[in-house]
């Protein structure tokens, strides 16, 4: 009789704790219907990061529980810091507000530049894009490199329209000078679609272009032959090697290049500095961002929208013509990705430090 009593009461204890539980879950379910999510893009209008987004963002409305509006925002200005800074200070953890990240931001972050005011540790990452760039040249420049790269490299003096030297453009600036490329940078583009604009209006006679960027907008600009492309940074293969980019692979490597104007491949601190922030910030170069204290729920809600974006039949095709050939990670990938594009070694850091004071007279 005991036993069949202890029995009951155990039965509507559960029940009681089951009638407790299902309205929690059933609170736990995310929806974004009828709302309108902004996706805050630190660089203006143009840009690789800015194509990026725009791709997305209307197959990351279909994906979403509740097909919200998806609609992107442009805060550029100190070099993406100003758009980071804002979404770090003011975005609610309430899934309305991501952020796409670049390279551009997280280089600031790595050499601790003052002006950032955010910690990528505080974010919640649910999806990595790596992508690659592309350098190149007006045509007339562009057959003398054909013809001889040592003659354009000794005697033409290049203009280029940079964000700045502790920006993405740090990569380039730096290839470019281990080449013995004198290259002077124009300082204060808000964005590379700007940097594209003053290639276009001969401001410049110099220029590089993430991958999604150059396939938009510089393509056509390579098509009417007024661009010519003359090296990619290249892309990392699963030991870590430099190889050739694969949206890219009839175009040679910054690496190849080098091999060949000098006569051995890279070596020293200067190349290994360079590696370093090559692999910061490319193979994890645009990542997208909940804020700080999102739960759970509107991570994961997040994190399966993209997944099933990647997923739709018609992505590949789609993405390589927008975005490039290169592997989308969301999930743990995303995170392990993540992890690689905001490290450099104490070593590396130092020496691109004592270089940006040297160069540029800019200290961190």
């Amino acid at each position: 009789m005991r036993t069949t009593l202890f029995t009951r009461r155990a039965a509507i204890a559960l029940a009681a704790c089951a009638a407790t539980v299902a309205p929690q879950a059933a609170q736990a379910e995310v929806s974004f219907a009828g709302k309108t999510i902004e996706w805050i893009i630190p660089f203006s209008e143009g840009g690789g990061s800015d194509k990026w987004a725009r791709f997305y963002a209307p197959m990351l409305s279909e994906a979403l529980p509740g097909k919200p509006t998806v609609v992107v925002k442009n805060i550029p200005g100190a070099g993406s810091t100003k758009g980071a800074n804002f979404f770090a200070s003011r975005a609610k953890p309430n899934g309305l507000t991501i952020l796409g990240t670049s390279g551009s931001t997280q280089f600031p972050f790595l050499l601790d530049d003052r002006r950032v005011k955010y910690k990528y540790a505080d974010w919640n990452v649910v999806l990595v894009s790596p992508t690659g760039g592309v350098a190149y040249l007006p045509k007339d420049l562009a057959a003398r490199w054909k013809k001889d790269p040592m003659d354009v490299i000794k005697n033409v003096e290049f203009i280029y329209g940079s964000q700045g030297a502790t920006r993405l453009d740090l990569v380039p600036l730096l290839a470019w000078e281990l080449l013995g490329m004198k290259v002077e940078p124009v300082f204060g583009i808000k964005g590379r679609g700007d940097g594209r604009l003053m290639f276009e209006r001969g401001e410049a006679n110099i220029d590089y272009q993430t991958s999604s960027a150059f396939l938009s907008k510089v393509a056509p600009l390579v098509k009417s032959g007024e661009a010519v492309p003359i090296m990619t940074w290249g892309a990392l293969n699963d030991k870590g090697e430099i190889v050739r980019d694969p949206t890219f692979p009839d175009i040679p490597t910054f690496k190849e290049v080098y091999t060949q104007v000098k006569g051995k491949e890279p070596s020293g601190e200067a190349w290994e500095a360079w590696k370093a922030f090559f692999v910061a910030g490319f193979p994890a170069q645009k990542m997208v961002f909940l804020p700080k204290g999102s739960s759970p729920e509107i991570i994961e809600a997040f994190s399966k929208a993209f997944q099933k974006v990647i997923a739709r039949p018609d992505f590949a095709a789609k993405s390589a013509k927008r975005l490039g050939v290169y592997p989308q990670s969301t999930g743990p990938a995303a995170r392990l990705k993540l992890k690689q594009g905001t490290e450099v070694s104490a070593e590396a850091k130092a020496w691109v430090k004592k270089w940006l004071k040297d160069r540029y007279g800019v200290e961190l």
